[in-house]
Formats: C-alpha cells, structure tokens, sequence
C-alpha cells in the first residue's frame, strides 16, 4: 500500500508541477487566499444543510456558559463567512479572528442576516496568536473546520485558553483522519500533501483528537462521527466542547 501512495502522490506532483511552481515562487498563496473565500462561501451552505442537525446539538448548551451578566461572550477563532451564526443564542456577543481579510465582505452579508446577535469585531488574525484579545476575556471559544488547517494546534489550544475565563468552553467541530487501513484513509494519504494547496492549508490527515486530549482541560466531550457529507474523503469528523 505505501508504494501505491508513493507512486499515486507521484503522479499528482507531476500534473500540478504549475501549481507547486507558482507556490515555489510565492504566487500561488495570494491568489488562493483572494479565492478561497468564494469558495467556501457556497461550501458552507452545502456543510450547514448537511450537518445542521450536529451544529444545532452541538451549541445548544452555549448559554450555560454565559456571564454573570447573562449575556454570552463568544469568539469564534477561523470565523471564514460567519457560518455558525444562525447557530448561537440571541443577544450573543460575538467577535471573530481570521487571518484572511478577503473574509469581511462575507462576514458584513452574514451579520446583516443574522439580526440577533451583536456582533462586536472582526480581527485579522492567526489563532496562533491572538494579542489583540485580553487573558480570560471571553465566556465561549468557537472553532469549527479550522484545527485541520492552523500551522499548530497546540499552540492555538493554548492560545483558546489564555483568553478563555476560568470555566468557560471551546467548541470544536472538525474533518480528521479516517480509520487506518481504510479506503478512506489510503485516499487521504495520498492527496494530502496536494490538498493543503487547493484548501488554504487544509489537511486531510490530522488526529486532532489527540491534541485536544492533551491540552490540559478540565473537561472533554469529544464525539467522532462518519459526517452525512457528500464528499467521503472529509466525513471522519469530530465534535464536542472542552471547559477549561
């Protein structure tokens, strides 16, 4: 089987040599970082007709989390087009980080659509380093499809902590890496290494179960599912929440 993934990963390199050039020369990443927004906008419809039921299950404990005040706190790290908007409680403070800034138009459509919240910021910024949010500012973190594309995680997960208030939660909802020895798993292993290219370093083969359980969490619910998606390569998923 590792000859077949060698010989099969050869034969990409060599059919997307003018992509892996253009990315050699440093062209490639600002013209998917112009695209990739476009992209995942008409994504994430398809994702949130399919997954709407888990996304509903998943944050339908969000205001248990909220302040003294009542209102819920909430930043979502990798918010892309403001997705999950429809998803959190009314009167949900709500501030979102993404290092791509081509993302903005989409959020001000999705903000105008999603009248009961009260939208805060948007940062422009890597999870990795989140300066610009205060230590134990926020109620609630929310990552969903962003642990499998983030340079490292670990550090993002301490990051999640830092800004979290003793108590609060990180949600997550993510694509990882199917079972071993599957059909599933031999194709994502012989894509991956072209995958993060097309899908602003997306990665088809990360066991982002286990970095969360090493994160250091007081609590972890962490489900794995097979997601009701249309493409297989990306159903193996995870979800759940963490307190801190």
């Amino acid at each position: 089987m590792e000859l077949a993934i060698f010989i099969l990963r050869l034969a990409i390199y060599i059919l997307a040599f003018p992509i892996y050039l253009l990315n050699f020369l440093g062209l490639w990443s600002p013209i998917c970082k112009k695209c990739f927004p476009y992209f995942l906008a008409r994504f994430t419809v398809m994702y949130n007709e399919q997954m709407a039921s888990k996304k509903r299950e998943l944050f339908g404990n969000l205001q248990e989390f909220a302040g003294p005040s009542g209102k819920l706190s909430l930043l979502e790290v990798g918010c892309g087009t403001g997705a999950n908007f429809r998803f959190y409680p009314p009167g949900c403070r709500v501030t979102c980080i993404d290092p791509n800034p081509n993302f903005e138009k989409f959020l001000i459509k999705s903000i105008a659509e999603n009248r009961h919240l009260q939208f805060e910021r948007f940062v422009i910024a890597a999870g990795e380093n989140m300066h610009q949010v205060a230590d134990g500012s926020v109620d609630v973190v929310v990552c969903t499809l962003v642990l499998c594309s983030v340079k490292n995680q670990e550090q993002i997960l301490r990051e999640v902590c830092r800004v979290l208030r003793p108590g609060g939660a990180f949600y997550f909802m993510d694509h990882v890496a199917a079972e071993r020895s599957t059909w599933n798993s031999f194709w994502q292993q012989v894509l991956d290494p072209f995958w993060p290219l097309l899908f602003d370093g997306c990665s088809l083969t990360r066991e982002s179960w286990k970095t969360l359980e090493r994160a250091g969490f007081s609590k972890l619910k962490l489900q794995h599912i097979q997601a009701p998606l249309s493409w297989e390569l990306v159903r193996p998923h995870i979800y759940g929440y963490a307190v801190k």
